[in-house]
């Protein structure tokens, strides 16, 4: 029988390789995957190029892979947030990449990279300094920037529940980056609060299906990074 549920966070991010480009769900502390990151940290790939909404917070999560030296690149919209201080001092000493995309966009090239669409057109960023190096194309009498669609290796996402075969729902606005990020990966590994019987959620109430997931991980009590903050936890 199809199970894909794991053992634990450091066995499900065992074998993610060096160089990889990897997705992390959350919309600052909305959603964020803490467990997987920090096994991933114990992990030791190095050298990623990471699609997030923003460069984490404090010294947990995100931030704290940035700070241990593993990330090469961040793809992202929001570089600088209240407490993204580590991502901040890396890149004016010029030890990490940034690619900015609008936010909007970077939701598209994700959709995209997940469907199988190789590029597409936007009008933002039409003008901006964004822009430099893309071709611009005009459609009725409009002008557009050609976006390619981002896949990944690996995402990282935080969902509520799931059953053994990845179908997965989400805590309300905890879903943001999510599906479209599985959708996006080679392999999608999960965590949830709650694994339950097959058949136990409607599927009329699934919101990402078990196709788009790999490998789910139970974390019955998941951190939360704002409280991790505000306490001054220091993963690394």
């Amino acid at each position: 029988m199809m199970n894909k549920v794991w053992s634990s966070a450091a066995e499900a991010v065992k074998d993610v390789s060096d160089g990889s480009t990897v997705m992390i769900g959350g919309f600052g502390d909305a959603g964020s995957p803490i467990e997987l990151v920090h096994a991933l940290i114990d992990q030791g790939a190095k050298d990623l190029t990471v699609v997030n909404n923003n460069t984490g917070s404090g010294e947990v999560g995100l931030a704290a892979l940035i700070k241990a030296g593993r990330v090469a690149k961040m793809i992202c919209s929001f570089p600088r947030t209240a407490h993204s201080e580590v991502f901040t001092e890396l890149y004016r000493a010029g030890q990490i990449e940034l690619e900015l995309v609008p936010q909007g966009t970077l939701a598209e090239r994700i959709r995209a990279g997940g469907a199988g669409i190789p590029a597409f057109y936007t009008a933002t960023s039409v003008g901006t300094p964004l822009e430099e190096g893309k071709e611009r194309r005009t459609f009725g009498g409009r002008d557009y920037v050609m976006e390619y669609g981002l896949p990944c290796d690996v995402s990282l996402i935080k969902a509520k529940a799931a059953d053994r075969y990845g179908n997965l729902i989400y805590n309300k606005t905890a879903r943001n980056f999510a599906p479209i990020m599985a959708m996006a990966a080679k392999t999608a590994i999960v965590q949830v609060a709650e694994v339950v019987p097959v058949g136990s959620i409607d599927p009329e109430h699934v919101v990402t299906p078990g196709i788009f997931v790999q490998r789910v991980v139970h974390i019955k009590a998941p951190q939360h990074e704002s409280e991790l903050v505000k306490q001054g936890v220091s993963y690394v």
